[in-house]
């Protein structure tokens, strides 16, 4: 005889859980760079996410100038494809400033969301994926964040130096050339 109390238990699959794809994947994003925070600190860890937004960096680069159709976008192309490409993995990034010595953009909500909080390896994502764009396009780019939801700041505020100026020299920020 089957046992009553069964029958009162809810179906697996019609439990209300947070878990889908995109909370899976950002939750690992976060464990692993928390983890490699832990193991190796925070320098190394934001090294390591470095050569992987390198490598993102190098193929969002592609897919924008195959999709427009050239062979390097121009200073507004760049700032447009900014905002664009984190648009479309749910971030609220948008243009302050922009001329030929930087682009200033500001950020409301993280791609990462919660998940980034306390990891600011991961603003390296960022940084090599906006540098590596500006820098393959326009010859040079010298990334500097200055505010960073990771940190613990309201929003993000990302200056794309693209000349080596005074101000770009001075700023501490991570230095991107053209390959």
């Amino acid at each position: 005889m089957a046992d009553p109390a069964l029958n009162e238990l809810p179906v697996i699959q019609d439990l209300s859980l947070p878990l889908e794809r995109d909370v899976f994947m950002r939750t690992l994003i976060r464990e692993l760079s928390g983890t490699l925070q832990d193991v190796v600190g925070l320098e190394e860890a934001a090294g390591f996410i470095s050569v992987v937004g390198q490598r993102v960096g190098d193929q969002i680069n592609e897919d924008y100038r195959t999709a427009l159709q050239v062979e390097q976008l121009d200073r507004r192309q760049v700032a447009e494809v900014l905002v664009d490409l984190k648009r479309r993995i749910q971030g609220d990034f948008y243009i302050v400033h922009q001329d030929d010595e930087k682009i200033v953009l500001k950020n409301r909500a993280c791609p990462f969301a919660e998940k980034v909080i306390g990891r600011p390896s991961l603003c390296m994502m960022t940084s090599n994926v906006f540098g590596v764009i500006a820098a393959e396009n326009l010859g040079y780019a010298k990334v500097v964040i200055e505010e960073a939801i990771a940190r613990g700041d309201a929003g993000c505020t990302i200056v794309v130096h693209l000349r080596p100026t005074e101000n770009a020299m001075a700023a501490d920020g991570r230095e991107y050339l053209q390959a």
